[in-house]
């Protein structure tokens, strides 16, 4: 019996290393191009975004709030909501330009 085992053992060809590692490959590189890449060219655009925020510009923030910014801080936005009622906002929760959103939700509303 246990000679079978040694003669299947040696029966099996040796195989290449790389053709072992081959299926792994792909698999980073489809992750490459369908996640990890993508989700970078996003956080850059948002990074680009919040580094050109200026005076007078309105926004969206992470928590709904819509606004005109009237304050710049390199890490806090104060933003008017309301007449004469001002918020201070961390400056990576603003999402989106108010135009942005507003346009975002017109097309999802037509096309439902």
């Amino acid at each position: 019996m246990t000679s079978l085992a040694y003669a299947a053992d040696a029966a099996a060809p040796s195989a290449n290393p790389l053709t072992s590692f081959l299926p792994m490959i792909l698999i980073f590189v489809v992750f490459y191009f369908l996640l990890i890449r993508p989700q970078q060219k996003k956080a850059k655009l948002q990074q680009e975004f919040l580094n050109n925020l200026k005076k007078g510009d309105e926004v969206v923030t992470g928590g709904g709030l819509h606004g005109k910014i009237t304050g710049l801080t390199d890490t806090v936005v104060t933003l008017e909501i309301a007449d004469n009622i001002r918020v201070k906002v961390s400056r990576q929760y603003i999402l989106s330009s108010a135009s942005a959103a507003s346009a975002k939700d017109q097309a999802g509303s037509s096309s439902s």
